[in-house]
């Protein structure tokens, strides 16, 4: 495997963008590939077996571009796939879970942790389960928060609406006294903002994409593909909606992206 192949991202739409400007910020010389599956997000309310489909379709595509390692930066793919493409692959892979699972661990100081992430990473209950590995007396607190994606999506992160939505969501996770939050989907963090004004300072807020980035360089590192130096390049791919897609991720990532170029995925 060559150091100069670029790291493969892949998520339901535009969440793993989160995931991607922390790699940028992390690990500025590598080239990055992203696929965001924006014909049939949101990946949350699906089975089991459908998550897997779409993963192994995304993994068979991204290996096209040679890619020296993936991220599933997805939380409901780390949930139900990550296992599956492990067995099955032959270059490093990581998911979103762990990382800001041990985040949590090490940063409650009452051993309550919130939770919130899709319908179907709350499902499979991969949170608890990392985090009892750790530490099985800490009290894991899980709130399903589905209409986050779809306001993200929109572009809503700053709007009335997405505030009175996040205030009902949050409110039982504030009841139960939790003093650490992970923000258990990627396109949760571009809601950080609002989260952490209603939720208030008491509460240590975890971004698991800023943690992937920071396990994905030491994973690169010890496999001897971490590329140190050089002039990084970036490419995008979607199943749908390349304008769209182009124009959000240039309202949040900090460089300037070439055209977003549409995959059908179906055929890998």
């Amino acid at each position: 495997m060559q150091i100069d192949a670029p790291i493969g991202v892949f998520d339901s739409g535009v969440g793993g963008l989160t995931v991607v400007r922390e790699i940028i910020r992390q690990l500025p010389s590598e080239n990055i590939v992203y696929f965001g599956d924006t014909a049939r997000v949101p990946y949350g309310t699906k089975s089991r077996d459908t998550i897997i489909n779409y993963s192994e379709q995304i993994v068979h595509f991204l290996k096209t571009k040679q890619v020296k390692a993936i991220v599933v930066a997805c939380n409901t793919a780390t949930s139900y796939a990550l296992d599956v493409l492990k067995e099955k692959l032959d270059i490093p892979i990581i998911g979103v879970v762990r990382p800001g699972a041990v985040t949590a661990v090490n940063a409650t100081r009452n051993k309550r942790i919130g939770i919130i992430a899709t319908e179907g990473t709350i499902g499979s209950g991969i949170y608890p389960r990392v985090i009892h590995e750790y530490d099985s007396e800490i009290e894991v607190v899980q709130k399903a928060c589905p209409l986050f994606v779809s306001l993200v999506e929109e572009g809503w992160t700053d709007d009335p609406v997405t505030d009175e939505v996040a205030r009902r969501y949050l409110k039982s996770l504030q009841d139960s006294g939790v003093d650490t939050l992970v923000l258990g989907c990627t396109h949760y963090p571009l809601l950080r903002k609002t989260i952490g004004r209603l939720v208030g300072d008491g509460v240590t807020l975890v971004n698991p994409a800023y943690e992937t980035a920071c396990s994905l360089r030491e994973l690169l590192k010890k496999e001897g593909l971490y590329r140190e130096t050089g002039e990084p390049s970036y490419h995008f791919f979607v199943s749908d909606g390349a304008e769209r897609f182009t124009k959000f991720a240039n309202s949040i990532l900090p460089v300037d992206l070439v055209p977003t170029r549409l995959v059908p995925i179906e055929n890998y």
